[in-house]
């Protein structure tokens, strides 16, 4: 809200704005409000401002998570971030929330707008952690741009329906599973094959 409403926008339905939680912010402003590149650059960087200031951490940690990551780390698995968020703010998020010690790597978009779309991102990893089997890595997410990232990259998916995605919104963009909430979610990670024991 607040950078649509430094731009000029005002948004009548906050609820339209559920839309922005996944996909790349410069996307999502083309697509809702059909800005121009500059309108685009403007829009971005009050919307950085604002995370800045306080939108970092105007988050929650779903109950469960921080259990299944040690889980996970603690058995040999090899964890990875991959947000649209550039990287110097989900590196904030997490360290706030005491999440980072579990991860191997947290990779977003630069903020010089590169290496946005999850596709990127995803490619990124691959291609600067030698040793990981695309056969043994699952991408998990949320979102349609979660699980277009893991089909494009050739890598499984993990359709969570807890966050901000429908199950429609994830089934026909071919997650390879979906899970209803996390107890489930920890319940596929460590039984399942595709994810170390």
């Amino acid at each position: 809200m607040y950078a649509l409403k430094k731009v000029g926008i005002e948004e009548l339905n906050v609820n339209e704005l559920d839309s922005f939680i996944g996909p790349p912010i410069q996307q999502s402003f083309v697509e809702r409000y059909n800005m121009n590149e500059g309108e685009v650059e403007r829009a971005v960087f009050y919307f950085r401002e604002y995370l800045k200031q306080r939108g970092l951490l105007e988050n929650n940690v779903y109950e469960g998570i921080p259990n299944l990551l040690k889980q996970l780390k603690d058995t040999g698995n090899h964890l990875f971030i991959a947000t649209s968020k550039p990287t110097v703010f989900a590196k904030q998020v997490l360290d706030h929330f005491q999440l980072t010690n579990y991860f191997e790597g947290i990779i977003g978009s630069n903020l010089d707008g590169t290496r946005i779309t999850k596709e990127e991102i995803i490619a990124h990893i691959l291609q600067t952690n030698e040793g990981l089997n695309k056969e043994e890595i699952v991408m998990i997410g949320d979102r349609k741009h979660d699980i277009i990232g893991a089909n494009h990259n050739e890598i499984a998916s993990i359709g969570v329906l807890y966050g901000y995605g429908s199950k429609t919104e994830l089934t026909e963009v071919g997650a390879t599973h979906i899970v209803n909430d996390v107890k489930e979610l920890h319940h596929f990670c460590i039984d399942n094959s595709l994810i170390k024991k």
